[in-house]
């Protein structure tokens, strides 16, 4: 008898989706950061048919995840979160611009399946005593960083997020069209934070031509938190949108560092 693991029976296939690890216990550590910055450039990077809200702020995640898959084995991944605030239909959320993981499972799972712009990159999150700093870096930049002081504690909450993505299969033909029309995703994040205590620091963006966050300058630091807990993830697809919408945005989920960007009068 041969064994063949490129092919799953139907009942393979029903195990795997109910151990997909968006929905195994998991441990969240986080600093959660929002801050403004140029109006014009945040209404400018969303792309229709999403809504800039009235004072658009930039959202800016760096954590530690530790994915429990039973009592013996803990996986553990660096993730971020970069996107800007928008609706679509009147619920609010975040339109992600990017998702740097550190494990290509990470980014896999969420790109293929909700259009997620993630990318594989190093990320380092630490605390020592009350000091906290996460760093994201690719192709050798570390182009995020935060550095924060925990204070007081806010205690326990739960609250449910949402997020915007694309989900497009870029054409393969030479032109700049798509496999079929795009299809607008929203994510659900519910979240069940154990611990949340308020923090002060400050966001460091360096100029990177691969990740060119910096584009979007910290203007004014609005908040930012240290939590711990666990989120569960969900998404579902909202509407096929026109390819000529996203196409000019299309860029983010790529390495092009010759891309000389378009001017924005601020």
């Amino acid at each position: 008898m041969a064994r063949l693991r490129y092919v799953k029976s139907p009942e393979q296939i029903k195990a795997a989706a109910e151990e997909n690890p968006e929905f195994l216990n998991s441990t969240v550590t986080s600093l959660r950061c929002v801050y403004e910055t140029d109006p014009a450039i945040a209404r400018a990077v969303v792309p229709e048919p999403l809504q800039t809200v009235e004072n658009p702020e930039v959202c800016l995640t760096v954590s530690h995840v530790a994915i429990h898959i039973n009592d013996d084995l803990t996986i553990e991944i660096g993730s971020a979160i970069f996107g800007v605030g928008a609706t679509y239909d009147d619920v609010r959320g975040i339109y992600l611009i990017t998702m740097p993981m550190t494990t290509e499972t990470a980014v896999i799972g969420g790109r293929e399946t909700y259009g997620e712009p993630k990318k594989i990159a190093q990320i380092d999150f630490k605390r020592e005593g009350d000091e906290v700093t996460g760093t994201v870096a690719r192709m050798g930049i570390p182009y995020i960083e935060v550095k924060a002081t925990v204070g007081e504690s806010i205690g326990p909450r739960k609250f449910v997020e949402h997020a915007y993505c694309f989900k497009a299969l870029p054409a393969c033909e030479k032109g700049g069209t798509f496999d079929g029309d795009p299809l607008l995703v929203r994510l659900e994040w519910k979240h069940d934070q154990s611990e949340v205590c308020r923090a002060d620091g400050e966001i460091l963006l360096r100029d990177s031509p691969f990740d060119p966050v910096a584009d979007l300058p910290v203007r004014n630091l609005v908040s930012m938190e240290y939590e711990v807990g666990s989120t569960r993830s969900n998404g579902r697809v909202l509407r096929p949108v026109p390819g000529e919408w996203l196409m000019p945005f299309l860029v983010q989920r790529y390495d092009e560092p010759m891309h000389p960007g378009v001017e924005i009068a601020v």
